[in-house]
């Protein structure tokens, strides 16, 4: 009896590789820089690019974490392209509302090199904000995927 049943014990599952999201080729942790006419207004700061519920490849969160200019919108993307852009983008920050313009978004497969040395993953894109005091101001965020090597920490 004893044999039986550690052969019923022993069952395979399967495959249990969960696999990947529809977004992960432009999903990560970031360190950006914001520029206004090539001057940088804000230095390194975190933002993460990440997958939303619907998991289908047209569109992904953009967090600032309050960061840049607390914001957190769904952008839609074109995957093929490591591209994303939209206007009027609602943002999803509790107790703020703000409406985002972004363009010539585009993420760089090793197209960035980190403060330490290191060649990475690269983010840029333009963001205008409805509520800027000084309206129809560009900021450029760009930066490179966070490595997690205590020199590229910011």
């Amino acid at each position: 009896m004893l044999v039986l049943m550690s052969f019923v014990a022993c069952d395979e599952v399967g495959d249990t590789d969960p696999g990947g999201t529809s977004t992960e080729a432009m999903a990560g942790d970031w360190y950006v820089q914001t520029l206004v006419n090539g001057v940088v207004v804000v230095d390194y700061k975190l933002l993460s690019t990440y997958n939303t519920a619907a998991n289908n490849g047209k569109e992904f969160w953009i967090d600032d974490h309050g960061n840049v200019w607390d914001f957190k919108v769904k952008a839609p993307l074109t995957l093929s392209a490591l591209s994303f852009a939209g206007n009027n983008l609602a943002s999803s920050v509790d107790d703020y509302d703000v409406n985002v313009n972004i363009t010539e978004g585009k993420i760089t497969k090793n197209g960035a090199t980190s403060t330490g040395g290191h060649k990475v993953d690269g983010i840029s894109f333009k963001a205008q904000f409805s509520d800027d005091p000084t309206p129809g101001t560009i900021y450029e965020i760009k930066g490179y995927k966070r490595t997690g090597f205590p020199e590229d920490e910011h």
